[in-house]
């Protein structure tokens, strides 16, 4: 028979999902659940989505919040204190994509991108880090992409923004320690249906020949925040071989 801490790793623990209201997120969210953690919801403009994720995986939280406004994280993460006392898990999910030709990429398009992609992420593993280093450990997941490991000439913004979050995790996984792991997971091409003609045609090119599942991120995203700290500081590819191509 297995075990209770086999079955359900992160039994009791406070761990937010951002952008956790629909599509990744809530996947992640759903299966942070199944093993047990007491899974606190972010979401910005889904809040139907965001009750019936919250509803369905028994959530701890919901936590509306900007996460272009430095102000609003701050201000979430100060209701998470008062409401919890601390934090064990962040898995930073939230998340833009964008496509423009870079000779007319505007101020406008990419603060877009990085603000929420880049900037947010920053502010978000700092605000959780406070909370975690008081506690004496924690767990911290960047969703980063494909996109920041391979050179997109259309998504140039995207592909800068996701990028910094590898590098960002990096860093901080050496800031952060020993107590506080820093890792990220990098989806490929991730169906939530049909896949766009781009989609395809990537599909086409991965060694594994085909296209991934939400179930398979959050199963990445639960490997790192139920291993030792003795990993940190990684980026796992979740994209059946595409960026060996």
């Amino acid at each position: 028979m297995a075990s209770p801490w086999f079955d359900r790793p992160l039994e009791g623990r406070l761990v937010l999902v951002t952008g956790g209201a629909r599509r990744i997120g809530r996947h992640i969210a759903l299966h942070l659940s199944k093993l047990g953690a007491r899974v606190l919801i972010h979401y910005w403009t889904s809040a139907e989505e965001a009750r019936q994720t919250a509803a369905e995986c028994n959530a701890a939280g919901l936590y509306q919040a900007n996460l272009e406004r430095v102000a609003d994280i701050r201000e979430m993460f100060g209701r998470i204190e008062r409401d919890f006392g601390s934090l064990y898990g962040l898995v930073n999910n939230a998340g833009r994509f964008g496509t423009a030709d870079p000779l007319e990429l505007t101020e406008a398009d990419w603060d877009a991108i990085h603000d929420v992609n880049l900037k947010a992420v920053f502010f978000c593993c700092q605000h959780a880090a406070r909370l975690m280093k008081r506690a004496g450990e924690g767990r911290i997941v960047n969703i980063s992409s494909l996109g920041g490991l391979q050179a997109w000439p259309r998504h140039v913004h995207y592909c800068a923004s996701k990028a910094g979050v590898i590098m960002l995790t990096r860093a901080l996984a050496k800031a952060f320690a020993p107590e506080i792991t820093v890792n990220s997971v990098a989806p490929g091409v991730i169906s939530f249906g049909e896949l766009d003609e781009i989609g395809e045609r990537l599909v086409r090119r991965t060694p594994a020949g085909r296209a991934g599942t939400a179930e398979e991120v959050a199963d990445a995203v639960a490997y790192f925040l139920t291993a030792s700290n003795y990993i940190t500081g990684q980026v796992l590819a979740v994209d059946g071989g595409l960026s060996l191509r």
